[in-house]
């Protein structure tokens, strides 16, 4: 069956809960899709077309007939990216050469953690491995990168580059340079050392961030043990257990879980060290400048800036927040009223419970995933003439029978791209919602035509039951429009390199998106056109999205400045080396920067996995949410539908991926060139309660 034959199927089996009901819950074709329960389907005289029909993979064994053609299509891309005379040739033959690589390191990066066979798994780790280690002799050819320099040394050249060209080339100059590529032999060996040496501490720390901690049984109250994981003769802790209304189970669970390891406290001491030393080696103040280097922030200076700024405008409705937790903490434990850090997730939420009655089982209803999917269709089709075409995958396809598949379709353009829907809880699924790119768009002008955009999004959604359709939660609602967010980001660009495509720009703009999408999910012109309930058809009153929305509100100032607290610790571990430990710089900041008190033999530091692939960067969540706060109160407040200015806001933001500067980006959207002042101030702003809802709320 053609692609285009297949962007006309549409799956006509509804939902089994609308037969009886269809004159109040129909649902369109994409809706029906995702409420219907997946059909197991006989494949047995279908021709296996692989994971995401690369033949290659119809058996694990594949990946290393993959990496084989990958690696043999490198060496010629090699040579004729030396060998061509400086210009836009010498840049499409990197390009070629990334995208040859990325289209099979991305999507065993994708396989490894997520396929449900082990051979399948182990296949794409060693795949991974293989690639790894030829793009970081990739990285220190030196023949390789004489041929951008020359290009960009020469100015005659480089002014026959238009600007996406010579941005990219200066990226991939950046990567050479980065890796050590401009020092002499000897230099250059250590930069690589360091290297190699990161890549082994950067594992064992992931691991070991996510490793249970045991304590013995006998060293917990016997009525607590069924809170835990039973190991035997021990308890086995593997979380914060933070929402539990128990104080105790709360406390045991920080101070164990959090209990530091020796050898961790080492590895991340190591890590940090290296990195400061990499950064030193290929010219930098420390590592934060290195990793910096070309975001919206530019350089630690100004993170830290923005970051005291925030605390400073925020102290009052911090003391605040936490009075208010202090008082009900009082009310709930009078023999232990103390606030203290395992309290503020739990506590806040019963605050908010008790103030806006949000109990996640009374919207769930109204938010079947079909709905929701509908939802996002309607959006996209209102504000960039996009419809997401529900397609049933070939034999071998996909990696699970409740995987969906998606085709973006532009009203005019035609095919986007294709977004595959991994939603469902599963054994061994990692439990993180998140996006992959595994095969990035580009211009292929050995072809004559565009390379289509794949990717995939992993939710963890509860599975349908025989009486209704997968429910969600509006958490899980706002994190599903999130990463639909990443996905359209990935679609709707159009540039002509697969090296800045999508979600490859910068990481403290990559998120504004997703952010972004947030605000149109809790936008009830947006909602309204979807939320329904399954059973009746009714939908989702207008004053429980109201009171949604502004229970967010409320400790607001508190979670801000928790944020504020990892980002600055985050900053501070990157910087210049400090002649004390982790945890002493933890305790420093924590004081400084929370306000809770820290709790001796923790280690909040060793929980941390932000450091790895956020070193220096995880204050971007807070620097994106501030860009998308404004555009979203400049741009779309007045109206969330509006097509004029979603097409804005594809030509100004998404278009581009990471072709152009982010700063550029955000000040062609907002048409001025925002301060940090304007930053700090949009995030204190979505603080402030809506005089209107506290109006509603008083009179009913």
């Amino acid at each position: 069956m053609s692609a285009w034959k297949k962007l006309l199927y549409f799956v006509t089996h509804s939902s089994p809960w609308t037969h009886f009901r269809r004159n109040v819950t129909t649902w369109s074709p994409v809706g029906a899709a995702f409420n219907a329960k997946p059909h197991r389907r006989l494949e047995l005289f279908e021709k296996n077309v692989g994971l995401f029909g690369v033949s290659e993979l119809s058996c694990p064994a594949g990946f290393q007939v993959a990496t084989k053609a990958a690696l043999r299509n490198t060496e010629f891309l090699v040579d004729k990216a030396c060998s061509c005379p400086p210009g836009v040739e010498t840049v499409e033959a990197f390009d070629q050469l990334s995208d040859g690589l990325c289209k099979v390191a991305d999507l065993a990066d994708f396989v490894k953690v997520a396929h449900p066979d082990p051979a399948f798994r182990e296949a794409a780790e060693k795949t991974c491995i293989e690639i790894g280690t030829v793009v970081e002799k990739l990285n220190t050819n030196v023949e390789l990168c004489k041929s951008l320099k020359t290009l960009l040394e020469n100015p005659d050249t480089v002014a026959q580059l238009d600007p996406d060209t010579r941005r990219v080339a200066e990226l991939f100059l950046f990567d050479f340079e980065i890796s050590g590529i401009h020092l002499d032999d000897k230099l250059r060996k250590e930069a690589v050392a360091l290297h190699v040496k990161l890549l082994d501490l950067n594992s064992e720390f992931l691991v070991g961030s996510n490793t249970p901690n045991r304590i013995a049984r006998s060293a917990i109250p016997e009525h607590l043990h069924p809170h835990f994981e039973n190991d035997g003769s021990f308890i086995q802790i593997g979380g914060l257990h933070a929402d539990s209304p128990h104080d105790l189970v709360r406390e045991i669970a920080y101070r164990i879980y959090l209990y530091p390891s020796a050898d961790l406290i080492t590895c991340l001491e190591e890590l940090l060290k290296c990195r400061f030393q990499l950064a030193k080696l290929v010219g930098y103040q420390s590592y934060g400048h290195r990793a910096l280097k070309g975001t919206m922030a530019k350089n630690p200076e100004t993170v830290m800036s923005f970051l005291q700024l925030l605390t400073d405008k925020l102290s009052d409705r911090t003391a605040k927040d936490f009075k208010m937790m202090k008082y009900m903490k009082k009310k709930l434990s009078p023999r232990n009223s103390e606030l203290m850090p395992w309290d503020h997730p739990f506590l806040s939420g019963v605050l908010r419970a008790e103030r806006y009655n949000i109990e996640p089982s009374l919207y769930s209803p109204y938010l079947s995933l079909g709905a929701c999917m509908e939802g996002l269709n309607n959006l996209f089709s209102q504000l960039y003439g996009v419809s997401l075409m529900s397609e049933y995958p070939s034999a071998g396809e996909v990696w699970s029978e409740d995987v969906r598949k998606l085709a973006v379709v532009h009203e005019r353009e035609g095919l986007l791209g294709y977004i595959y829907c991994d939603f469902f809880h599963r054994p061994d699924k990692p439990h993180q919602d998140c996006h992959f790119t595994i095969r990035g768009g580009r211009w292929c002008q050995e072809t004559g035509q565009y390379q289509l955009p794949v990717v995939v999004l992993m939710l963890s959604l509860p599975h349908p039951t025989k009486s209704a359709p997968t429910l969600l939660t509006p958490g899980m609602m706002e994190n599903l429009f999130h990463e639909m967010g990443h996905a359209m980001h990935s679609m709707l660009g159009r540039t002509h390199y697969q090296h800045v495509t999508g979600t490859r720009c910068a990481t403290d703009f990559a998120e504004v998106p997703s952010i972004l999408m947030e605000y149109f999910a809790t936008d009830y012109r947006v909602i309204s056109q979807f939320a329904r309930h399954y059973e009746t058809g009714q939908p989702l009153p207008e004053s429980m999205v109201a009171r949604l929305c502004e229970s967010k509100k409320v400790c607001g100032a508190a979670d801000t400045q928790l944020q504020i607290f990892y980002a600055v610790l985050d900053q501070i571990y990157h910087g210049k080396p400090q002649d004390r430990s982790t945890t002493e710089i933890l305790k420093d900041m924590q004081q400084k920067f929370y306000g809770l008190p820290y709790t001796p033999n923790t280690a909040w530091q060793l929980r941390f996995s932000h450091l790895i692939g956020y070193g220096a960067k995880y204050y971007s969540y807070l620097l994106s949410r501030a860009v998308a706060s404004m555009v979203w109160r400049q741009c779309f407040v007045q109206d969330p539908l509006n097509r004029n200015m979603g097409e804005r806001y594809r030509r100004e933001m998404l278009a581009h991926g990471g072709a152009k500067e982010p700063m550029l980006m955000v000040e062609g959207m907002l048409q001025r060139r925002p301060t940090i002042e304007d930053f700090v101030d949009a995030l204190v702003s979505e603080l402030n309660p809506n005089f209107e809802t506290f109006i509603m709320d008083s009179e009913s």
